[in-house]
Formats: structure tokens, sequence, C-alpha cells
């Protein structure tokens, strides 16, 4: 049976995301340690809040190297939310922040008027369609179709500093916002697929299929 790790640092609701991988018949466990993270075979960054905070709490838990180092070897790695934005190398939120470093780019605040100059809410808080940025065949996106719902809930949105790293977006107001992102077998994705119904679902059993 395989085996799921999930990173567990403090931030956010891990047992929804936890609940959604069991529901894909896979084992799962938490992890708390670099060990841990060198012995995963899937591994999941979770995560809401904010940038500084998550990035502060898997410094003080000598976790980053270790993710780092797990996805430099391109081992299966998914990070959900906020765990998709650490993925970058900076954000703005509270200040400029250093993140992860796995996909180039940056994290900054969404536009709180859209393209016509009317205010919009931020953050964005719901179900929005994705439009996929190239072919997903053998990605985590494999068999979901253009215009697929997903529930977001994000101030920031995640700017990879090159297109082929964006593999979906949405659109927030006439903003294009990174929806999934990917380098190699290592993934985010700013809505929540464990919140997502049937199709985050499977969203989940494409990411322990690769």
């Amino acid at each position: 049976m395989k085996q799921v790790s999930i990173i567990d640092y403090g931030i956010g609701n891990i047992l929804s995301v936890r609940r959604a991988f069991e529901n894909q018949c896979v084992k799962v466990k938490y992890v708390v340690s670099e060990e841990g993270i060198d012995q995963s075979e899937y591994l999941v960054l979770p995560g809401v809040g904010a940038f500084k905070n998550g990035m502060k709490e898997l410094e003080d838990r000598n976790l980053i190297n270790a993710i780092q180092r797990y996805c430099q070897e391109n081992r299966p790695f998914l990070g959900i939310c906020l765990g998709m934005q650490m993925m970058l190398d900076e954000s703005e939120e509270f200040g400029k922040t250093s993140g992860l470093g796995i996909i180039p780019g940056k994290v900054v605040r969404m536009k709180d008027k859209d393209m016509d100059g009317i205010y919009q809410k931020v953050p964005q808080v719901g179900w929005n369609r994705l439009k996929m940025q190239k072919n997903t065949d053998g990605t985590i996106l494999d068999g979901i179709m253009e215009g697929t719902e997903m529930y977001f809930v994000h101030s920031y949105t995640a700017v990879p500093a090159e297109n082929k790293y964006r593999l979906a977006d949405v659109d927030y107001g006439g903003w294009r916002i990174s929806a999934v992102i990917q380098k190699g077998n290592c993934y985010g994705t700013q809505f929540h697929p464990e919140k997502s119904g049937k199709r985050g679902l499977e969203i989940i059993n494409n990411f322990i299929n690769i």
C-alpha cells in the first residue's frame, strides 16, 4: 500500500487533508522531522495563514533543507494553498520573506480592483473555474476538464517567473491567478483539493499515481 506523508508544522487544519488521502485507500502519516521527510514516498505540505508564519514554523522545526532536498530529487510533492505559495522564492506578505525556492517566482497581494477598476472582494473565497495552460496528460490534472470548479480561499497569489511552471490558472476580476503550478513531480494547488468535492479527490488520486 502506498504511503503519503503530511508535514505537520503547526499551521492549518491537516485533518481534512488526511481524510481526503485516506479516501483513496493509502496509508497516511504525519512527519515532523528531516528524517521523516527523507523517508517519504509521497510528501504533502498543506497550510493556511500568513507566508511569514509558515516559513518560520518550518525553519523552527529544521524542515526547510529536507523539503528542498526532497524536491531537488524530483520526488512526488504537493503543496496546498499556503503550502503552494511557500514553494516559490519569496513573498511580499508582511514584508519580504524568503520561501523554499522550489519554483522560481514570487507571491504578491491580489488586486482589490478588477480590470475595469471596480472594487472586488479580497480574499477570493469560493468556487472558480480552471483554465488549463498546457497539456495536462500525466499530471495531477489528468482527466480534469477545462472549466472544472475548485474551491479557493486566499488573498495572495503565486506568480511563477516563467509560464512553463503554470499548469492551470483561474480568472479573478480579469486578473490571471495561478491555480496549479508544477516543476517535474513537484506540484502546488492554490485551491483546496480536499474541499473541492469529487474532482478534488480525482486530483489527489492522480498525485498518488505519479
